[in-house]
């Protein structure tokens, strides 16, 4: 997906995100993993460090070294995104409690790799 696609596809999922009240904690972690990752994508793309035939669909799903070789041009921004889906298992798919502050936290990293992407633009 190219970069105006990725942007598009972000800012349509916070807008939905606006939707959301505090109770909805998961699907707030889980919109902002979605949008992060297409914020991400866009940064990678607007870097030259991916093309846009090639898309990170989750961090986890990363060999060691494309982790790695990412991290060396964005590495604020992919490390906030994997801290994201690092909440997914305990507070999306787990019932432990402190999901609302879990979703902050997921708003606040969301803040930040969009930071990035836009800063890049």
């Amino acid at each position: 997906m190219d970069i105006e696609g990725h942007v598009a596809l972000a800012r349509r999922i916070e807008s939905s995100l606006q939707k959301c009240g505090e109770a909805d904690y998961e699907m707030t972690i889980e919109a902002a993993m979605l949008a992060g990752t297409h914020w991400l994508n866009a940064l990678l793309h607007k870097l030259d460090a991916t093309p846009p035939q090639q898309d990170v669909f989750h961090s986890y799903l990363l060999t060691v070294n494309e982790f790695r070789r990412l991290a060396v041009a964005a590495e604020k921004p992919l490390a906030a995104l994997a801290a994201i889906e690092d909440s997914r298992a305990p507070f999306v798919r787990g019932c432990h409690a402190g999901g609302e502050a879990a979703a902050e936290r997921a708003l606040a990293l969301l803040s930040q790799i969009r930071a990035a992407a836009l800063g890049a633009m």
